[in-house]
């Protein structure tokens, strides 16, 4: 297992060190899903559909007051990318934001950004493991992680240590992607759906998805309370046809050359994620819980 999680920890990193640049240069500092409406109807530029997810994610996880709870807190980003999230929240809340990432390249970029934006004083940026996070026990209110479980080759251990580095009361706000729910009449995966994954673990770097379903077990068998679960799988399909579209420009087109392979091949991969969405294989799963 520790030999697998390190082969896996350098694609990831090679990955993201390869790709952020680029990412940043043509599509902006969210490296995430952007939200068209409950019913992925809505029209709007693709920025603005990535800030609105933030905004409804906290909307949906956290009630108006414990919103206001969160002003001057303390909130740890797993998977923070280059900090897009991070400075958002710190911004937002006034908070004491940490972010981790397995890049280094995120990580700088990340500390550069809170710089130019004057957040500095509020958020630090590690590379670190989120299996293995080298925090105290009881040190954030909130745990934010915003497509990043993906990533991770043990979920079980993720809601661990997220329930651990918890302050009691504290919550755990988690979107990440699955796979369809299994059982019923759905069944389990085919062979075709089988392959599709793997096409799309090969390419992004995944250990292995989950069911929604499955997270909601995990995070009770690790004792979080209050959960709720969503699936807004319709609210962000639209996002990968539109950065499709935005990739066939000259400037994205110049950047992805010179980008090198790993990233090529993940912006030729695109469409598996958008067919994924529409034969209902891949799932945008949200989970809320606290300690």
């Amino acid at each position: 297992m520790i030999q697998m999680n390190s082969t896996l920890y350098q694609q990831i990193q090679q990955f993201y060190d390869s790709s952020s640049g680029l990412w940043e240069e043509i599509w902006g500092e969210h490296l995430h899903h952007g939200y068209y409406g409950p019913d992925g109807t809505l029209k709007k530029e693709r920025r603005q559909a990535q800030i609105d997810l933030i905004e409804e994610f906290l909307n949906w996880g956290l009630t108006p007051t414990n919103q206001e709870d969160l002003q001057g807190c303390r909130i740890l980003d797993v998977g923070c990318g280059i900090g897009g999230s991070s400075l958002y929240l710190a911004d937002k809340f006034q908070a004491d934001v940490t972010g981790i990432t397995l890049s280094p390249v995120q990580a700088k970029r990340a500390t550069e950004r809170a710089l130019e934006a004057r957040l500095e004083q509020k958020t630090k940026f590690l590379v670190a493991d989120a299996l293995e996070m080298p925090f105290e026990s009881n040190s954030f209110d909130l745990v934010w992680s915003l497509e990043s479980a993906e990533h991770f080759p043990n979920k079980i251990q993720f809601l661990r240590e997220a329930y651990r580095v918890l302050k009691p009361g504290g919550t755990l706000l988690l979107a990440t992607w699955c796979h369809r729910p299994l059982g019923g009449n759905a069944g389990q995966l085919t062979e075709e759906e089988r392959r599709h994954l793997a096409e799309i673990y090969r390419v992004y770097a995944l250990p292995y998805v989950i069911a929604l379903p499955e997270y909601e077990a995990i995070a009770t068998d690790q004792g979080f309370k209050n959960i709720q679960t969503a699936d807004w799988s319709k609210a962000v399909a639209p996002f990968w046809n539109t950065v499709i579209d935005s990739a066939f420009n000259l400037n994205a087109i110049v950047g992805l050359l010179l980008s090198g392979p790993t990233t090529i091949q993940a912006a030729l991969a695109l469409p598996l994620m958008s067919r994924g969405y529409d034969t209902g294989l891949i799932r945008f799963g949200l989970l809320t819980g606290t300690k």
